[in-house]
């Protein structure tokens, strides 16, 4: 188990930097992604950092070359925008048809107890490797239930494919937000809107709902504009975002 959790760990952080690395311009578009070369800059085996492309692929970061390997996808500051206000567009479509329909018992018990863990693991005051990697599996699962709960087919492979676009997965983060405090309290506002969320969908509150989940989105914008104010970041001249 432990050897489990240390890999998915190993996989997160190498995702985390990967990010970071595109963002900050060390990867261009354009560039060919050398296995190796990431095992000896980011200090971790084969294994977490194939776990990592193959991530970044799925979220349209990096695009897999026909004679094997990846290499960086161009895109631009409007892409990244565009594709982090649909995702919240599509999300909060997903929360307004959920709190109209009504989502099973089952379900929204699933969600409270996936929250209750993102609580748990936010409760120190920063978070280690192996915290801000279990938040983002968390993250992800409760992402996910909310897919689930809308009940459409249509709107749940809708929504899978915008999360493919570049940052717009709910957790597409980078290196330099998973350890300060700043940056656990931006995860402890998402929480709280993860709450909110919920609990229109429960009252039944369809534009409640969908506005929590727009907002929402937008926090992601503010944590890669965070990220370029690091002071070893210098700006996210990969993308080019407007501050």
């Amino acid at each position: 188990m432990a050897s489990t959790e240390a890999g998915a760990s190993q996989s997160v952080r190498a995702q985390l930097r990967l990010r970071e690395m595109i963002l900050a311009g060390a990867l261009p578009g354009g560039a060919r992604v050398a296995e190796l070369t990431l095992v000896e800059a980011l200090g971790v085996s084969r294994t977490p950092i194939r776990a990592a492309l193959m991530r970044l692929e799925q979220e349209g970061l990096l695009h897999r070359l026909p004679g094997g390997g990846y290499a960086v996808r161009t895109f631009s500051e409007t892409d990244v925008a565009d594709a982090i206000e649909l995702r919240g567009t599509m999300e909060g479509l997903a929360a307004r048809l959920a709190a109209e329909r009504g989502v099973a018992p089952e379900l929204l018990r699933e969600a409270h107890d996936c929250l209750d863990a993102i609580d748990a693991t936010l409760a120190p005051p920063t978070l280690d490797d192996e915290g801000f990697s279990r938040y983002v599996e968390l993250n992800a699962q409760f992402h996910g239930l909310l897919s689930r709960m809308v009940g459409s087919e249509v709107v749940a492979r809708e929504l899978e494919r915008v999360k493919g676009l570049p940052f717009a997965s709910p957790s597409a983060f980078v290196v330099v937000q998973a350890h300060s405090r700043q940056a656990r309290d931006m995860l402890v506002v998402a929480q709280d809107q993860h709450r909110q969320a919920i609990d229109a969908i429960e009252r039944r509150e369809g534009g409640r709902a969908e506005a929590i989940l727009r907002e929402h989105s937008r926090i992601t914008r503010r944590n890669l504009l965070a990220a370029g104010q690091a002071p070893h970041v210098r700006g996210l001249p990969g993308v080019q975002l407007i501050r």
